[in-house]
């Protein structure tokens, strides 16, 4: 803002005939720009390109707005890329990441942010990063990385990144609070999206989705069903594309989201309207028929249950009779029983795989075999199961880390819930940040997206999750901290 006030005064003590020179040189030099896109572009496109040279000159200005349009970005287009090259195709979600990281800096550089902010899960944190370079770098032996290989594994260390950069940023309780509520408005978006989509005849909504094929998104072949085959039903898959994502993705919110039902001091003013923030994204998760995240839900629920709100015990009970009870739920409880006994396809595929993979981390166990190859074409690391994969690509040792990471994060948290129980504007934002977590945990037994480098969106949102965690945790033991001081 200091940059944009020296402009201003710069502007201002020039002669009015040079500024009017100025003026017109700038308005003929826009002009010219406009046309050529225009004629080369097309007229949607620059208008486009405009809006977003618009935006990311505000974006700048405001580090809030970073954080917001990237959030944004993730929630709304994950797999959204620039239309066009700069010696390689950056995401939308690198350069709202990258904004933001970039506008942080500058703030430590104008001496406008000291004290940099830390907690002790940062330590664990840290060996988990470095076993993951260490672990790249190993790797390497099996097969040299493509640049493809090398943008993923890069931002998947930005979006790590995030658990220092948030926690230092976020100083106050009325900020995560804020991102409580950004974070509802976006993933209803969203979930009105998936089921918009589900709804619209198969047809025309994939014609719809092929229409952002200019920015990275397929070109065909969107519509996912159950199995691959249509007469088992379609998915729901919103702009996450992958079902699965969606899934994971709408788990985790409806579990930051439900503290807030019955909070003391809701972020939204009307109780009415989390509620059905909170039965929308329930609803596309089940039409998205991700079965692990559904039950990851569940037990998130269970938790925040059994730790608050105990008294709402019988609703949950009642919620999970009708669920089993209602006809229009009978097909989606049976696909659940079908995958606890192993008896569809989708199940076994993935029991294949577990047993696959046992096999590798029984030859390569400690370091695992990487990012960038395998020793031989009959090997593969794919395995629908986060830790397993993770033991396939950086062993039982980055296992073993990211675990002490995750512990410490809980065990931090837990520290700091015996003051937020206690403050009505703090106790449901922490809850649910953490609940988010442990449903993400949950989820990822079975399915692999929070970890496998192509997920960058699904990546980012679990750290984005850690890092909100330890944000609160902190701003909470700060203001015991500062009460206690003033006994």
């Amino acid at each position: 803002m200091d940059a944009v006030k020296g402009l201003q005064n710069w502007i201002a003590d020039l002669d009015p005939r040079l500024y009017g020179v100025m003026v017109g040189l700038s308005i003929g030099i826009i002009a010219g720009l406009l046309g050529l896109g225009i004629a080369t572009i097309g007229p949607i496109l620059t208008v486009g390109l405009v809006a977003v040279l618009l935006v990311g000159l505000f974006i700048m200005t405001n580090i809030k707005a970073a954080l917001y349009g990237a959030m944004a970005i993730l929630f709304l287009l994950p797999f959204g890329t620039l239309p066009f090259k700069i010696g390689f195709t950056p995401t939308l979600l690198d350069l709202g990441l990258g904004a933001f990281v970039l506008i942080y800096l500058l703030l430590w550089m104008t001496g406008k942010h000291r004290q940099l902010k830390l907690v002790i899960p940062h330590v664990f944190i840290t060996f988990y990063i470095f076993w993951l370079i260490f672990a790249f770098a190993v790797g390497m032996q099996y097969g040299m990385p493509n640049s493809n290989t090398i943008r993923q594994f890069a931002e998947t260390l930005l979006s790590i990144s995030l658990v220092y950069v948030l926690v230092d940023y976020l100083r106050e309780p009325r900020t995560l609070r804020q991102l409580v509520l950004v974070i509802m408005t976006l993933v209803t978006l969203q979930a009105l999206l998936a089921i918009g989509l589900y709804l619209l005849n198969d047809t025309l909504a994939e014609s719809l989705l092929v229409r952002l094929q200019r920015i990275g998104y397929p070109g065909g072949g969107v519509i996912r069903y159950i199995e691959s085959t249509p007469e088992l039903g379609e998915r729901a898959i919103g702009t996450w594309i992958d079902p699965n994502t969606l899934g994971g993705l709408l788990a985790t919110a409806a579990a930051l989201i439900a503290p807030q039902v019955f909070a003391r001091q809701p972020v939204l003013k009307y109780r009415w309207l989390t509620f059905t923030s909170l039965g929308i994204v329930t609803l596309a998760l089940m039409l998205s028929s991700s079965r692990a995240s559904f039950l990851a839900l569940a037990a998130g629920l269970s938790i925040i249950a059994i730790l608050r709100y105990r008294r709402y015990l019988p609703l949950l009970v009642i919620a999970a009779a009708l669920l089993f009870l209602l006809p229009q739920t009978q097909g989606y409880i049976d696909r659940i029983f079908q995958a606890l006994q192993g008896a569809d396809l989708a199940t076994q595929m993935r029991i294949g795989e577990w047993t696959d993979s046992l096999n590798l981390i029984r030859q390569y166990p400690i370091m695992g075999i990487g990012f960038t190859g395998t020793p031989t074409a009959a090997v593969y690391t794919d395995v629908a199961n986060m830790y397993l994969i993770m033991a396939n690509q950086i062993g039982l040792v980055g296992v073993l880390f990211f675990l002490l990471a995750m512990g410490s994060v809980f065990r931090y948290g837990y520290r700091a819930w015996q003051y937020a129980r206690v403050h009505p504007d703090l106790e449901s934002i922490h809850l649910g940040y953490h609940i988010a977590l442990f449903t993400a945990l949950v989820n990822a037994f079975a399915d692999l997206y929070f970890f496998r480098q192509d997920f960058q969106a699904s990546i980012t949102w679990f750290w984005l999750i850690v890092a909100l965690c330890l944000a609160s945790s902190r701003l909470v033991l700060t203001q015991a901290e500062d009460e206690q001081k003033q006994v």
